[in-house]
C-alpha cells in the first residue's frame, strides 16, 4: 500500500579497466567561491588523468564524464530526465575502476533540502546514458540526452532562438545604465541580432519607469530585451539586484506579469549553487511560470541541463561551465582558452546547450579595448567559437566599439551566425589539443576548427558533407595571424587541407 518511495543512494556504479584515462571536471565543495555560491558546474578539466588519481575537492565528477579506454575507444557517461521528482546526481572517485552515482552533498544550498530525493509511486529514477564509440564521433554526435525524455508541458508561444549582445561582459557593473545599454541596442540593431540582454543591477542603476523606455526603445529597433535576476534567496549571499523575486511563487508571478506586460521575451536568471531535488524543483517552477507568461529562460551559475532543451519549450540555455566571464578576470583563464575550448565540443556541449557569452573582438578585455586581460587567441579562434559553442541564445561578447575597430571580415560573418543546427558531424581532434567539428544549419554547412597546440596544426580534412569540386569559403589566421578570407575548392575525393595556427582558427562555409 506504499505510495511513496525516498531514495536514500543508488548502488548504480561504472566500472572501466585499468588503462582507461579520464577527462574530467571535479564537483567543488559547497558554500565557497564568490559570496558562497558554488557548486556551479565551473571548475577546471583534467585530460588524460589516471583513475586513480583524486578528484580536486574529493567530492568526485559532475556530468557528463569522458573516458578514454586505453586504444580500445571512448565512453561519455551522463544523465537526462531529471526534473523536479528527482535530484541531479554525479559520479564519485574511483574505487578499483568504479565510479558510483552519489547524490548532492548536505552542505549545498546553505544546507537547506533533503539529499534523497523522494516521489510518489508509481514512479522512476533518471535516465543515466553511457554513450560508446571506437572513435570520438559517436561522443560528440550522440543525442540520447533528448531522444528518452518528453516535453514537461506543452506551449502556446512561439519563442524563437537567436543572437544577443550584453555590456556587462566587457563594461561589467558600471555599464548597467541607461545610456550605455542603449548604445548595445544600437549595437545589436546594427548587426541585425534579435535580442539585448540587461544584466545585474537594472532595478538600482536603471530602474522600472527607465526599464519601460529601454524596452520601448530596442523594440523600436528591431531588438527584444532579456533581463537578469538572481535566483535569489537563503542559499548564498548574492546583493545584485533583482533579488527575492524568482525563489517565491507570489512574487516571481508579480514580476513575471509586469515582464509581459513590457515585451520582455526572456529571463537570465543566476546562482543557483546546488543540486539538490529542492532545487530542480525550483528551476522547473521558473520554467513553468515563465511559460505562462511567455519568457524564454537562461540559466546561469547552475547545473547541467539534462534532457531540458526538449522538456521545457522556452528552456533557452545553461552556462554551467567555465565561461566568458573568467577571460575577463583572469590571465590565466585567457592562456588556457584554446585548451579549455578543444574540450567542450567532446564533453559538457555534447550533452546539453552551453551558454558561454563568448565571440571576443577586442584583444583587450576591458570597455577601452585597452586595459585588463589579454586575449591570446587569434580573431578567426573565436569565430570558430561560435560555430563550436551550441546554445539556442547566443549573447556573444561584441562591443560597440567593434563595428569600428574590428576586422569587416570578422563583422560579416558574425551578421550571419545562426545559433540553433539541423546536424552535427565530428570531423577531427582530441580533447585539449584541437577539434574539428561541421554543423548544419538548414542548406549551409560551417566548419570549424580550433588549435591549442603550441604549432601549426597540418589537416587534411575529409568533408563527405560538401560536394567534390565546389567553391568553399574559407576564414583563416595568415602567417601575422590576421583574419583572411578565401575561396578553396574542395578536391575530388572530397578532401580539404588546412593550416591552423597555434591558438587560431578556421571556418568553412558552403
Amino acid at each position: 500500500d506504499t505510495g511513496s518511495v525516498r531514495v536514500m543512494n543508488e548502488n548504480t556504479g561504472f566500472a572501466f579497466p585499468e588503462k582507461t584515462t579520464t577527462f574530467l571536471c571535479p564537483q567543488s565543495d559547497a558554500m565557497i567561491g564568490w559570496k558562497r555560491t558554488k557548486p556551479s558546474y565551473e571548475e577546471g578539466y583534467k585530460v588524460d588523468a589516471p583513475m586513480n588519481e583524486r578528484s580536486h575537492y574529493g567530492h568526485g565528477y559532475t556530468f557528463p564524464c569522458l573516458f578514454k579506454v586505453g586504444e580500445d575507444g571512448w565512453v561519455l557517461v551522463s544523465e537526462t530526465g531529471v526534473d523536479s521528482r528527482y535530484c541531479a546526481s554525479r559520479l564519485s572517485d574511483a574505487d578499483n575502476g568504479v565510479y558510483n552515482v552519489e547524490f548532492p552533498m548536505p552542505e549545498e544550498n546553505n544546507g537547506n533540502g533533503t539529499i534523497e530525493p523522494a516521489f510518489a509511486l508509481p514512479g522512476n529514477t533518471p535516465w543515466r546514458t553511457v554513450t560508446v564509440g571506437e572513435t570520438l564521433k559517436p561522443i560528440v554526435e550522440t543525442t540520447v540526452p533528448w531522444d528518452v525524455v518528453e516535453p514537461r508541458y506543452a506551449t502556446e508561444h512561439d519563442y524563437k532562438p537567436g543572437r544577443g549582445t550584453w555590456s556587462w561582459i566587457l563594461w561589467q557593473d558600471g555599464s548597467i545604465n541607461y545610456d550605455d545599454q542603449v548604445r548595445y541596442v544600437d549595437l545589436a540593431a546594427a548587426m541585425g541580432y534579435e535580442y539585448v540582454l540587461v544584466d545585474n543591477w537594472w532595478d538600482k542603476y536603471i530602474g522600472r519607469e527607465r526599464m519601460e523606455q529601454l524596452i520601448k526603445y530596442a523594440r523600436s529597433k528591431g531588438v527584444e530585451v532579456f533581463l537578469w535576476y538572481s535566483s535569489s534567496g537563503y542559499w548564498n549571499d548574492i546583493e545584485q539586484g533583482p533579488v527575492n523575486k524568482m525563489d517565491n511563487s507570489i512574487a516571481r508571478k508579480q514580476e513575471m506579469r509586469w515582464m509581459q506586460s513590457m515585451g520582455v521575451k526572456g529571463i537570465k536568471v543566476d546562482f543557483f549553487g546546488g543540486d539538490k531535488q529542492e532545487t530542480m524543483r525550483l528551476y522547473e517552477e521558473i520554467l513553468s511560470d515563465a511559460d505562462d507568461h511567455g519568457l524564454m529562460v537562461i540559466f546561469h551559475g547552475c547545473t547541467l541541463p539534462r534532457g531540458w532543451e526538449r522538456m521545457y519549450p522556452n528552456y533557452a540555455g545553461s552556462e554551467a561551465v567555465l565561461a566568458s566571464e573568467n577571460l575577463i578576470f583572469s590571465q590565466h583563464a585567457c592562456d588556457n582558452e584554446a585548451f579549455n575550448a578543444t574540450l567542450h565540443p567532446f564533453i559538457r556541449n555534447a550533452v546539453g546547450c552551453m551558454e558561454f557569452g563568448g565571440v571576443f573582438l577586442n584583444k583587450r578585455l576591458n570597455r577601452g579595448n585597452d586595459g585588463g586581460t589579454t586575449r591570446r587567441t587569434t580573431d578567426i579562434f573565436q569565430l570558430a567559437t561560435a560555430v563550436l559553442f551550441q546554445n539556442p541564445i547566443q549573447n556573444f561578447a561584441l562591443a560597440p566599439n567593434n563595428l569600428a575597430d574590428a576586422p569587416g571580415v570578422c563583422i560579416d560573418f558574425m551578421k550571419q551566425m545562426p545559433t540553433i543546427w539541423d546536424e552535427t558531424r565530428f570531423i577531427d581532434g582530441y580533447p585539449g589539443r584541437y577539434v574539428v567539428l561541421a554543423r548544419r544549419h538548414g542548406d549551409v554547412w560551417y566548419v570549424a576548427a580550433v588549435n591549442a597546440t603550441a604549432e601549426p596544426l597540418k589537416l587534411k580534412l575529409s568533408l563527405p558533407m560538401l560536394p567534390a569540386g565546389d567553391a568553399v569559403s574559407v576564414y583563416l589566421d595568415d602567417k601575422k595571424l590576421q583574419p583572411q578570407q578565401k575561396e578553396q575548392k574542395i578536391k575530388t575525393d572530397g578532401t580539404l587541407q588546412l593550416t591552423v595556427q597555434p591558438m587560431g582558427g578556421a571556418v568553412i562555409v558552403k
